[in-house]
């Protein structure tokens, strides 16, 4: 799915002026040759197609923003959380992540600015077409099922910005010109409320299924499991045996199964395997180029996962040594059979004279490997860099036994079916039960997940983030969300987050 398409069109330019992306203010005032206005698109269902892609499109955004850069929310979730460093080349490369990473964030340095856009933009692009649907002479079936997925679309970006910012404008139509501005921030609590409302509308419109040819289209079980996901964060005791039963709609489905060969689930060979309830797709069918950025198909995080000028098995040679892993965790994975599946010890490699690097800044000789540029990934065609297929998933199986498991213990429910789920994600890769309790629940998200993002959001709502983080600088009640981008609050009504005024 490309990033440019013809719906650069006069909301979108809207977008750019403040509340999302500023990248396209060079097209206020201009009509694009070649390209539509929204007073004259979303008149044809292929018209409606496009419309549909382009607010799946920010899904996959890799590089861009306002700040024109790399805005992977992956990579910079993992070097906020205690798995990996912000590494790198120096202090200063990436300096957004390197903020986050030892939390001197301001509103001015981080990763909140490509974040922001990213989930702001679909945010509007799912919203263009929630507001156009009838007008494109679509059947009925077809405007039912675009709807729901606008208001899944809509609820993912939604649910990403809360947890990110807390305080955040809500905006539930596309704004004119005289809004722009005028935007408020409403309380989480609300913002909670309406993306549970846009999932529970959506869960049973959207179909089970997809066929081959629509993969990466959201399914009623992504949007089940979303919707768990978003109340097993909004932390209600009282609710937790509700997020039990979205998770159990997925969990017992017989839609998924988790996938044999943990180190395989990974594999761009094995896209949308049985585990994937929710995944992002990359392509290095674009053969992107320096010159065609930001838009590009490719997953460029795992570029910048490998090591430098690196020779010996495993990776391409040349990686650029961001996010290496941490010692600490490293650690924890000795003797689990997933370890050799998460991290590989370069170090030790180099050692036994099989492999060559050059270390780069907060280096720790472990690297990551579920999303590792892998020299036989390596694109044939365009830059190599910007073309690696790894897709991301969001969502899969084993996240939604562990998160079922928490929230039946949290919520006094069925503890043998907690176990249940516990024991089959260990038995997958060889492991004895242990006793299902939220210890041990919150130690296994960490071995199964590890890498993917979901750590540093899982310290935050179980409220281990002041402890564990403390050698990195994080500060209670500050750090639980990043600070406003300080672009977005020049001329406006919002207000920069506590802490970081």
């Amino acid at each position: 799915m490309k990033r440019k398409h013809n719906l650069l069109l006069a909301a979108s330019l809207i977008g750019a002026a403040g509340l999302f992306s500023s990248c396209g203010k060079k097209f206020l005032n201009t009509t694009p040759i070649g390209e539509s206005l929204q007073s004259n698109y979303y008149s044809t269902p292929a018209q409606m197609v496009t419309a549909v892609a382009a607010m799946y499109n920010p899904l996959a955004w890799e590089v861009g923003g306002t700040d024109n850069t790399y805005i992977d929310k992956l990579g910079a979730l993992n070097c906020g959380s205690d798995e990996c460093y912000a590494g790198g080349g120096g202090p200063t490369d990436m300096i957004f992540w390197q903020v986050f990473n030892n939390y001197t964030m301001s509103g001015a340095t981080g990763p909140q600015a490509g974040l922001w856009d990213r989930n702001y933009t679909g945010v509007n692009r799912a919203e263009l077409v929630l507001e156009n649907l009838n007008n494109a002479g679509l059947d009925a079936g077809t405007i039912a099922r675009y709807q729901a997925e606008a208001q899944f679309l809509r609820a993912y970006y939604y649910f990403d910005l809360v947890r990110e910012f807390g305080n955040i404008p809500l905006i539930m139509h596309t704004l004119s010109s005289s809004e722009i501005f005028n935007q408020v921030q409403v309380s989480p609590d609300t913002v909670y409320a309406a993306i549970e409302a846009d999932l529970n509308a959506a869960i049973p419109v959207l179909p089970a299924t997809v066929s081959a040819a629509e993969l990466g289209r959201v399914t009623k079980g992504a949007a089940q499991a979303l919707l768990g996901k978003v109340i097993l964060t909004e932390n209600n005791t009282a609710r937790m045996l509700e997020a039990a039963n979205d998770f159990e709609a997925v969990n017992s489905s017989g839609l998924y199964a988790l996938y044999p060969v943990y180190g395989e689930i990974f594999d761009p060979a094995n896209k949308f395997n049985s585990e994937s309830v929710f995944e992002i797709v990359h392509t290095a069918a674009e053969n992107s180029q320096w010159s065609t950025w930001p838009n590009m198909g490719g997953n460029v995080y795992a570029q910048m996962t490998g090591p430098r000028s690196y020779s010996g098995p495993i990776y391409w040679s040349g990686g650029w040594s961001f996010n290496p892993v941490m010692a600490s965790l490293a650690a924890t994975f000795y003797g689990d059979p997933r370890y050799s599946a998460t991290i590989v010890n370069v170090d030790s490699l180099k050692t036994a004279g099989a492999a060559s690097y050059t270390a780069g800044y907060a280096n720790t000789g472990f690297f990551e490997r579920k999303f590792a540029p892998l020299a036989s990934e390596v694109s044939s065609t365009g830059q190599p860099e910007l073309n690696f297929p790894n897709d991301y998933i969001e969502i899969r199986l084993a996240d939604c036994y562990l998160m079922e498991a928490e929230a039946l213990v949290r919520g006094g429910g069925d503890l043998s079916k907690a176990q249940g789920y516990l024991d089959a994600v260990r038995a997958r890769v060889g492991l004895a039960s242990i006793p299902a309790t939220l210890p041990n629940i919150y130690q296994e998200r960490v071995l199964e997940l590890a890498t993917e993002g979901h750590r540093w959001f899982d310290l935050v709502r179980t409220g281990q983030a002041a402890t564990v983080l403390a050698s990195k600088g994080f500060v209670s009640g500050k750090n639980e969300i990043l600070p406003i981008p300080l672009v977005e609050l020049n001329n406006t009504k919002l207000k920069q987050n506590p802490g970081y005024q």
